[in-house]
């Protein structure tokens, strides 16, 4: 049997595609071996690496509103803390520690530190993915054993190297093609903005089989959460689309 890896890589809200992909894939008889996953693919990775189906992630997160992930706070290092979302991960991931998951998972992280980007695969499962989800300004940086972290994206939004040596085929799901900003009205929109213009699938293009980025997906803005089942439909029929033979 093939060992197939899929990395999932970061786009707020737009992360409801992986949940879509994954649907997808299972339907037409895929299974994934490795996953790896930066911000929001590593929230939807973990819940994947915990056993958890998709039908069951898209319950868990479908009514989740971007307010329901944070708690807003005065400025110091950013705007807010993923508090919540640690709450969420906490009492639902049935694994706290990486080596516990059903799956093997790497969370991607950029560290502040030494300005280079990491792939978490050991200790707390729920820390680990906060760091890899705090968008810089917009969240607090996170800091693990010493270290500060932010989003994985900063450095490398698709995180294809960890799978590298491990898998026959790599599946790499970038949900990040950019939109036209109609307008940027606070604080918010201009560190998501920027933050959505500075990352992309550039590094190790080569070292996937298959991209799946739905170009639909620039349509909406990476804090909307308002069409979450939207974003995981457009994703699913995208992969419906595609001709998966060499991944069976």
């Amino acid at each position: 049997m093939k060992k197939i890896g899929i990395a999932l890589g970061g786009g707020g809200s737009r992360g409801f595609a992986h949940i879509g992909v994954l649907k997808a894939l299972e339907e037409e008889g895929i299974k994934i071996s490795l996953i790896s996953g930066t911000s929001a693919g590593s929230i939807v990775g973990a819940f994947y690496a915990d056993g958890k189906t998709p039908d069951e992630i898209m319950e868990l997160m479908k009514d989740l509103d971007l307010y329901d992930f944070v708690k807003f706070r005065l400025p110091n290092r950013g705007f807010a803390s993923l508090k919540k979302l640690e709450v969420l991960l906490e009492e639902t991931l049935e694994a706290k520690d990486f080596k516990d998951l059903k799956m093997p998972l790497y969370v991607a992280v950029s560290n502040l530190s030494s300005g280079a980007a990491e792939y978490l695969n050991e200790g707390d499962i729920s820390l680990a993915v906060q760091a890899s989800s705090s968008i810089p300004i917009l969240f607090s940086p996170v800091e693990i054993d010493g270290n500060t972290y932010v989003d994985g994206g900063l450095l490398n939004n698709v995180p294809l190297l960890p799978l590298k040596e491990q898998c026959d085929k790599i599946i790499a799901v970038d949900v990040t093609p950019v939109r036209k900003a109609a307008t940027i009205d606070n604080m918010m929109d201009l560190a998501a903005r920027i933050f959505e213009m500075s990352i992309s699938m550039q590094n190790h293009k080569e070292d996937c089989d298959l991209i799946i980025s739905p170009e639909a997906l620039s349509e909406i803005h990476i804090l909307d959460t308002s069409q979450n089942e939207r974003i995981y439909n457009m994703a699913y029929e995208h992969v419906k689309t595609l001709d998966l033979s060499e991944f069976k």
